[in-house]
């Protein structure tokens, strides 16, 4: 099984959308723009947010279980993939690598 880098690449905010449809959060989203977690197969890193783990985990496997080449050429390095969390209002972008060792 190959260890696993998600880098946070990109934070995005909808005010306009939250200003219309969401009710208050406090911290919503504490990641940062930078931010590195590093995991070993399935297991989702320390300070992870959960919500996002689900939208990433199934990329994480296959490219932990030596799957490549995501969606057909996609990505221009193969065991790569740029995946968003599911939160419409204030999206997170995450590069998921493959770790070359």
């Amino acid at each position: 099984m190959r260890r696993i880098k998600i880098t946070v690449m990109r934070k995005a905010r909808y005010d306009d959308l939250i200003a219309l449809y969401e009710n208050p959060i406090e911290h919503a989203c504490d990641l940062t723009e930078g931010q590195i977690f590093f995991c070993d197969g399935w297991k989702k890193p320390e300070g992870f947010c959960d919500s996002a783990w689900e939208s990433v985990s199934p990329f994480v496997m296959t490219l932990a279980y030596g799957g490549e080449d995501i969606y057909d050429g996609w990505m221009k390095k193969k065991k790569s993939a740029m995946i968003s969390c599911n939160d419409g209002f204030r999206p997170v972008s995450f590069l998921i690598e493959t770790c070359e060792e």
